[in-house]
């Protein structure tokens, strides 16, 4: 089963990977960010929901005390996730902004340990810190923020959505289908993002382009559309989500941060983006950070409740 689960997870960061070079094609031909976010939600939300009620309706049914839970699922692990990124991939390289989403890992070890008080190792503290110092590393802090200044506070914006998705990935019962949360999580965050998006609006003639983001490769947008759509988000959304069922929010964040490694791999090949030698060392030491925190993290234990003194009878 774990390792089932581990397969799943590093399958998963790889078709995630996709999803920023790709969106940059819809980006180049003349969409906005959000506008590609939306296309990106809506083409996968009802491409899942449509076979869902075909070959499996009842995955499909969210009971009405989890409502709330699906609300917050949809506006943090899917609409703040995607914008954020996308928005950022706009003013960062692709391998920085996943960079600093995956800060997510750290993140998780903070809320793990101060608001489900699981007492965890020391590993798990030195390696929160060698991934701060990473991610000093990255912006070349000393030089006075060389990167974005926005663009790498939309970048931690979107890790801490991340994190909220894998917690909450490892948190709902069995009363919830997990394809049924995620065609509602991804249909859900197209509705959210309408009057942001404002689809009457997009520009879908851009579908029928063929564009070489700047340095890159010339592909047809709708091929990258696709891409991301059927690899980047359905296939990776699946895999993800039940990999974490498998294994734990803890080690599933950690298995993701391969997203890091592909999506700079992807960007390369695709986009002609390079990463400079502090950006390299600094996000080695961020993923080895985050790799030692969730470790620790994956075998903490939670904190025993304290014990009461006994109560006497008063005479």
């Amino acid at each position: 089963m774990r390792y089932a689960g581990l397969a799943l997870a590093f399958v998963s960061s790889c078709c995630f990977g996709f999803s920023g070079p790709m969106a940059k094609y819809l980006i180049a031909a003349g969409m906005a960010p959000i506008e590609a976010v939306w296309t990106r939600m809506a083409g996968a939300g009802l491409l899942l929901v449509a076979v869902l009620l075909l070959v499996r309706p009842r995955a499909l049914r969210i009971p009405a005390s989890r409502l709330p839970f699906l609300a917050l699922y949809v506006v943090m692990a899917v609409a703040g996730v995607q914008t954020l990124y996308f928005v950022a991939i706009t003013r960062l390289p692709v391998g920085i902004a996943l960079l600093l989403e995956f800060m997510a890992p750290v993140m998780v070890v903070a809320w793990v340990r101060v608001v489900r008080r699981i007492r965890l190792a020391r590993a798990a503290y030195v390696g929160a810190v060698v991934a701060v110092v990473g991610l000093a590393i990255v912006v070349e802090a000393w030089q006075g923020m060389r990167l974005d200044a926005l663009g790498v506070l939309l970048g931690l914006l979107a890790g801490a959505c991340c994190a909220g998705y894998f917690l909450m990935n490892d948190s709902f019962g069995d009363d919830i289908d997990p394809l049924g949360l995620i065609a509602w999580g991804m249909t859900g965050a197209a509705v959210v993002l309408i009057p942001f998006a404002r689809p009457w609006d997009i520009p879908y003639e851009a579908f029928t382009r063929s564009v070489a983001p700047e340095g890159g490769l010339t592909l047809p947008v709708l091929a990258a559309y696709l891409w991301m759509v059927l690899i980047a988000t359905v296939i990776a959304y699946i895999l993800g989500v039940h990999a974490v069922r498998r294994l734990s929010a803890a080690v599933g964040a950690t298995v993701a941060s391969l997203e890091v490694i592909g999506g700079a791999v992807v960007a390369w090949g695709l986009l002609g983006e390079t990463l400079g030698v502090f950006q390299i060392v600094g996000g080695l030491l961020v993923l080895s950070g985050a790799l030692l925190a969730q470790t620790a993290t994956a075998s903490a234990r939670p904190e025993p409740a304290p014990e009461l003194e006994p109560v006497t009878a008063q005479g």
